[in-house]
């Protein structure tokens, strides 16, 4: 077999290309980073050689290639970018389209579900935990439990009136004796009655020596509002109804007209803010009083006033309050203000120092705490609100695993499980108690948290509520340094909801004047109901809550 001739044409052209390409390109390592090149077979041994402007040519062609390559990529790497942002922007959305499902037909309550099962393999972390009761409510207490449920027996405070059924004359011939048995109680309600009163003044005549007369006038009850033509009975029926009861005026407008009074919805109004002003120095001293007191708890609810000067209708107003004093004479005031801003506060608890403020996160408290020397109390009802917002926006059937918000509502649980444990207790036993048991709690939640937020979008359901949790965690933390301190602002909140229930009825104020009224009247009535509650609950323990001070 002869010898094959080697492909000089080929090789020629090959040396051409690595000439210019390290002499362009200036690259020494160009051997090592050109892919292995699968020739052709030579078939012409003649085959004119390329010239330089081809090679140059087809280097354009290979840059402009790659170039083309990279931007396509650069295109690709973008909107996959976009698609991962807007696949997480649909979750989230997703996420506040069933909680709004949830709060318009799902049930209020904050219970986390049962079928929740427990967490972390800890048998003391509980996912689906009572929910937490009123701490002046004795119903929920451990002696409860055993005793018998059934009728309740009526109050021995009310009248009785006895109703006796006879035996005839015929049904009795013959029997040696006849005896009453009380066969059943019925509560019975007489309806309201309407009646005017004619106040009639007696006078006295006297005359003197010179024949000259003088006449004495009897001393007569005052009305508090001055030529009004109801009766203090009829504004007190009217305050209560529409405080208490949430009985818009135009209501009882015809409520009365059904009992043959005839007094319009505006004299009814003016009724309400004259009592108002009459007892606004009651209110001065009762907010003095409060301040005399450590701790105090705030919330703010919006209202709707029409006529405040400078604000649409539409825009939102507030209504304030604050509850506080001394354990044994605690008070619950109202306040209304068109703002929200710092001032507010400011101006509440002016004379209020070195004491213990319990509020939500609201930033427009801070100044106040700052200037006062106030120590900021967090509220861990408004931190579990959140993750159970994020756990109602769950997907239904979905869930596999126990998800973030399951395990913060785990640890949060347990924290409430040991305050339930010890609401009687007293204060040092508080304390004590959450040194030892909730505080291990919080360490560990804590560092749950510092593992889980970098991984969690901040701007879903659980984000958020860890992102509240995350930043006001020093706030949250107090409770567990003074056993007189509650976990939660459920005093304020509960102090607050007859108003947010009496606004669904009434819906807004006219004027300033009439917000000011409820303010005043809310504050009055809710304070009357707050101390009788403290004396009927706490009159089995012997004592005032988080104090040693006697029932008085």
């Amino acid at each position: 077999m002869g010898l094959i001739s080697p492909p000089w044409g080929v090789i020629k052209n090959f040396i051409m290309t690595v000439f210019f390409n390290g002499f362009l390109f200036n690259q020494v390592t160009f051997f090592a980073i050109i892919p292995p090149i699968k020739l052709p077979p030579q078939t012409n041994k003649n085959e004119p050689t390329p010239s330089i402007d081809t090679v140059l040519s087809m280097q354009d062609l290979l840059s402009k290639k790659d170039g083309v390559i990279k931007e396509k990529s650069d295109i690709i790497a973008k909107k996959s970018d976009v698609i991962s942002e807007q696949k997480q922007r649909i979750e989230i959305l997703e996420e506040y389209l069933r909680l709004s499902k949830v709060k318009r037909f799902g049930a209020s309550s904050e219970q986390t579900p049962p079928e929740q099962g427990n967490l972390f393999n800890e048998a003391e972390v509980t996912a689906a935990p009572e929910p937490e009761p009123d701490p002046l409510d004795l119903s929920s207490t451990d002696d409860d439990k055993n005793k018998k449920t059934g009728r309740k027996p009526f109050d021995k405070k009310i009248p009785r009136h006895q109703v006796f059924a006879y035996l005839s004359d015929e049904d009795k011939a013959g029997a040696i004796n006849t005896f009453f048995v009380k066969v059943r109680e019925e509560l019975d309600i007489v309806p309201a009655k309407v009646q005017i009163l004619e106040y009639m003044q007696e006078k006295a005549v006297f005359k003197d020596e010179q024949g000259n007369s003088t006449i004495k006038l009897a001393d007569m009850v005052k009305n508090p509002i001055a030529k009004a033509m109801g009766s203090v009975n009829l504004m007190t029926y009217v305050v209560v109804a529409k405080y208490v009861d949430g009985l818009p005026l135009h209501r009882l407008e015809k409520i009365i007209q059904r009992y043959g009074g005839s007094i319009s919805r505006a004299t009814l109004a003016n009724w309400v803010i004259g009592l108002a002003n009459q007892v606004q120095c009651l209110v001065n001293l009762l907010r003095e009083y409060q301040h005399t007191g450590a701790i105090i708890m705030a919330d703010e609810t919006r209202i709707q006033v029409l006529k405040e000067p400078d604000k649409p209708a539409s825009s939102d107003k507030w209504m304030w309050v604050t509850l506080g004093g001394p354990p044994d004479k605690q008070s619950v005031l109202f306040d209304y203000d068109p703002s929200r801003a710092q001032a507010i506060p400011m101006r509440l608890l002016e004379g209020f120092k070195d004491g213990y403020l319990q509020a939500d996160g609201y930033a427009g408290y801070n100044k106040v705490c700052k200037e006062n020397n106030l120590i900021r109390v967090g509220c861990w009802d408004h931190a579990r609100r959140k993750f159970v917002e994020a756990q109602k926006a769950l997907p239904k059937g979905k869930k596999i695993k126990a998800s973030k918000a399951d395990m913060a509502l785990s640890f949060i649980n347990k924290l409430y499980k040991i305050e339930r444990e010890i609401k009687a207790s007293t204060g040092a036993k508080k304390l004590a108690v959450r040194q030892e048991k909730s505080v291990p709690v919080l360490n560990k939640l804590k560092k749950w948290l510092e593992i889980n937020q970098p991984r969690t979008a901040k701007d879903g359901l659980t984000g958020i509520a860890m992102t509240y949790l995350h930043n006001q965690w020093e706030r949250l933390n107090v409770y567990c340094t003074d056993g007189r301190l509650s976990i939660s602002n459920i005093l304020a909140e509960n102090a607050i909801r007859p108003f947010a229930i009496g606004r669904r009825a009434w819906l807004f104020a006219d004027t300033p004047a009439g917000a000011n009224a409820s303010a005043i009247h809310y504050g009055l009535i809710e304070t009357a109901l707050c101390r009788m509650r403290h004396k009927a609950v706490y009159t089995e323990r012997k004592t005032m809550p988080n104090t040693c001070c006697p029932i008085l």
